[in-house]
């Protein structure tokens, strides 16, 4: 069943943001699972997450500020959201139209959650 009420969804989008008091973006070069494995790793400059700040809630999705991320060449086919800088829990996936850098690059992630 969907949801209806526009309220409750927003109320889900803000619980949502809630899991962590930071929230940081990561970049895979496979499906990440539920662990988080496959994330990228290497390059100049150093491939790194970024932290992200959510927005108030609208209409039942919540977006988080667009970050840059550092790349070294590869395809990378999925982004994720972690606890941390580093280590942290791994929080949730999201598959991306396959990215193939042939230098060194940058991948921009605008985060977004949506209830329907």
């Amino acid at each position: 069943m969907a949801i209806a009420v526009t309220s409750t969804k927003n109320a889900l989008c803000t619980a949502y943001a809630n899991i962590a008091p930071t929230v940081y973006v990561s970049v895979h070069i496979a499906d990440p699972n539920t662990t988080g494995g496959n994330e990228a790793s290497g390059g100049s400059p150093a491939y790194a997450r970024v932290a992200t700040t959510w927005s108030a809630p609208a209409n039942g999705q919540i977006t988080g500020s667009q970050v840059t991320i550092n790349l070294p060449p590869g395809t990378y086919t999925h982004a994720g959201l972690w606890t941390a800088a580093t280590g942290g829990t791994f929080i949730d996936k999201v598959a991306i139209a396959p990215t193939t850098l042939g230098a060194q690059g940058t991948l921009l992630i605008t985060p977004t959650f949506a209830m329907s």
